[in-house]
C-alpha cells in the first residue's frame, strides 16, 4: 500500500511539473491573422476596419535582386504577391511579420513600425508565411514558429541537387529552425510562394515543383544532414498528371495555399487542376480540371463550396471565378462561372490571378454573403455568390466547351490592374492594385460608397485589417499603416 502510494506521489508531481513546462513554454501569445488570408479557409481577413487612408506611419522594407528563368537579374523594391501580412499579439503588444524584397524576413512592432529583427533568405520573398504554435517545444523561445517560404535564390540555377526555399523561423529570436530542399521536378520552379496549412500539428504545404508535402514541422524531430537540420517528411503528392508537361511546358508551378474543407483540403494548381487531397486516407480523390494557369488560392464559403481563380492562359475562353461544390462529382460540381474582360498587362492576358474574398466569416447579419475579386482587365467585382442571376443566359465556361450560370453582379468598381486579393472586414472592403489603396463601405441595401482612396502607390500584396488599421506593403519599397489620424 505504501509504494503505491508513492507511485501515485510521484505520478503527481511528474504531471505537475510537465504541466509547469508546458506553460512556461507556451507564452501569452495570441494569433491574430497566422496564415494567408486569415484560416485554414482563407477566408477571414480582417476586423474593424478605419473610415480614412491615412498615412500613420511607414517602415522601409529595403529592395534587392532576383532572377527570372535564365534571364539578368531585375531589381524589386518592397514587397509584392501574395506578401500579406501576418498579425501576432504579445500580452496587448501586436507584432507583423513580413516578408521583402530586399530578401529578408521582418518582425515588426504594430504601433511604431520599428523593425524587432529580419532573417536573410537566398532571394526576395513573396509569399505569406504561416505561423505554428509548437505546445511540445521545450524552448519558450522555440515555441512560435514561422514557416515562410521564398524565390529559389540568386546562387542557384534550377538543377542544383539541394535548394532550401522553405524554412522556420523561431518568431521569437528571428533564428532559423530548420530548411526545406524543394527537389527538382518537372516544373521549372522550385520557389515557395504558398502558404502552408498546419492541421492537429501535420503541415501541408503546396511547393512551386507542383508537389504537396505533408510533414512534421516539430524541429524536435528534425534530422541534421549536410549541416543542416532537415524535418521530417511524411509523404509527398505529386499535384500534376500525365499531359500536362505537353500542354503547359515547364509552367506545372503550385503558387496557391490550400485551404480546408471538412476532411479535404482543395488547391488550385498552375497544371490546370484543382485537387482534393483526402486527410483521412492521405490520397488525391477529386479531380477538376480547367486547363489554365491558376495561382489564386481556393477560398471555402459558408455553403460548403469553393471559389477558383482562373486565369486567361492556355485557354480559349475568358478567365474569371468558379463557384465549385466539391460534394458533388467533379463533371457536375460547377454552381457558377463569371466571366472577367480580356486584357494584356505585362505577361497576363485577363482573368483573375490573385484569389477571390468572401465575407461570410465577418459580415454583419443584415448584409448578404458577398464575394470580391480584382482582375487583370481594372476592374473589381463584388458578387452574390449564392445567388444566381436568373435574367441572363448561361455563357462560356474558360474551355468553350460547357456554359455556365452566372452569379448575381453587385457592383464593379474601376481600380485599374490588380493581382492583390481585395479584404472584407465587417462592413468595409479595401482594395489594392497597380492603381492604388481604396477603401469602400457597403450598407444593408448594397449601396457601395467609396470613402477613401490613394493613388500614389502601387501595390500587388494583399493587406490585413485590424482595430481599425489597415497594414500593407507597397512595389515603391515601403510598408504602410493607414487608419484615422483623428
Amino acid at each position: 500500500m505504501k509504494n503505491s502510494h508513492l507511485i501515485l506521489l510521484i505520478s503527481l508531481l511528474c504531471l505537475s511539473f510537465a504541466t509547469s513546462v508546458l506553460t512556461q513554454n507556451t507564452p501569452d501569445v495570441q494569433i491574430v491573422s497566422g496564415t494567408f488570408l486569415g484560416n485554414e479557409k482563407r477566408n477571414f481577413s480582417g476586423g474593424e476596419a478605419p473610415d480614412r487612408l491615412d498615412v500613420l506611419w511607414k517602415l522601409y522594407l529595403g529592395d534587392g535582386y532576383t532572377r527570372i528563368g535564365s534571364r539578368d537579374s531585375v531589381h524589386w523594391k518592397g514587397c509584392g504577391w501574395t506578401g500579406q501580412p501576418l498579425l501576432v499579439k504579445e500580452k496587448e503588444d501586436l507584432f507583423i511579420i513580413q516578408g521583402a524584397y530586399d530578401h529578408h524576413l521582418k518582425k515588426i512592432n504594430a504601433a511604431t513600425g520599428k523593425l524587432v529583427w529580419q532573417y536573410k533568405f537566398d532571394d526576395v520573398i513573396k509569399g505569406t508565411g504561416t505561423i505554428w504554435i509548437n505546445k511540445k517545444s521545450d524552448s519558450s523561445k522555440n515555441s512560435v514558429i514561422i514557416m515562410q517560404g521564398a524565390r529559389r535564390g540568386l546562387q542557384y540555377t534550377t538543377h542544383e541537387p539541394v535548394i532550401p526555399s522553405f524554412r522556420a523561423i523561431s518568431y521569437f529570436t528571428g533564428k532559423e529552425l530548420w530548411r526545406m530542399n524543394v527537389r527538382k521536378t518537372p516544373s521549372y520552379s522550385r520557389d515557395v510562394d504558398g502558404s502552408a496549412l498546419v492541421i492537429n500539428d501535420t503541415v501541408y504545404a503546396e511547393l512551386e515543383n507542383s508537389t504537396l508535402v505533408v510533414f512534421n514541422p516539430d524541429p524536435a524531430e528534425a534530422k541534421m544532414k549536410d549541416s543542416l537540420m532537415w524535418p521530417e517528411i511524411y509523404s509527398e503528392h505529386k499535384l500534376y498528371r500525365s499531359g500536362d508537361y505537353t500542354r503547359h511546358g515547364g509552367n506545372l508551378v503550385a503558387e496557391s495555399s490550400p485551404a480546408r474543407l471538412n476532411d479535404h483540403i482543395y488547391m488550385a494548381v498552375g497544371s490546370g487542376w484543382v485537387f482534393g487531397f483526402n486527410l483521412i486516407t492521405q490520397k488525391i480523390d477529386w479531380e477538376f480540371y480547367i486547363g489554365s494557369d491558376m495561382d489564386g488560392s481556393t477560398v471555402v464559403t459558408s455553403d460548403s463550396c469553393i471559389l477558383v481563380s482562373v486565369e486567361k492562359q492556355y485557354i480559349d475562353g475568358p478567365g474569371g471565378i468558379f463557384k465549385l461544390n466539391p460534394a458533388l462529382p467533379p463533371d457536375s460540381s460547377v454552381v457558377w462561372y463569371f466571366q472577367t474582360e480580356n486584357d494584356s498587362v505585362g505577361s497576363w492576358e485577363g482573368g483573375v490571378i490573385g484569389t477571390a474574398a468572401v465575407n461570410d466569416a465577418s459580415k454583419p447579419e443584415d448584409h448578404p454573403c458577398l464575394a470580391a475579386f480584382n482582375a487583370i482587365d481594372g476592374w473589381m467585382y463584388i458578387v452574390k455568390h449564392m445567388e444566381i442571376d436568373t435574367t441572363i443566359a448561361p455563357d462560356d465556361g474558360p474551355n468553350v466547351e460547357n456554359c455556365y450560370p452566372a452569379p448575381v453582379l453587385v457592383a464593379k468598381k474601376r481600380i485599374g490592374p490588380s493581382i492583390s486579393t481585395p479584404v472584407f472586414a465587417k462592413d468595409k472592403l479595401v482594395s489594392c492594385g497597380y492603381g492604388g489603396i481604396r477603401l469602400y463601405k457597403i450598407e444593408p441595401d448594397l449601396k457601395i460608397e467609396q470613402l477613401d482612396k490613394n493613388t500614389r502607390m502601387t501595390y500587388e500584396s494583399t493587406p490585413v485589417v485590424h482595430d481599425g488599421k489597415i497594414y500593407v506593403g507597397s512595389r515603391n519599397g515601403y510598408f504602410y499603416c493607414f487608419g484615422n489620424k483623428k
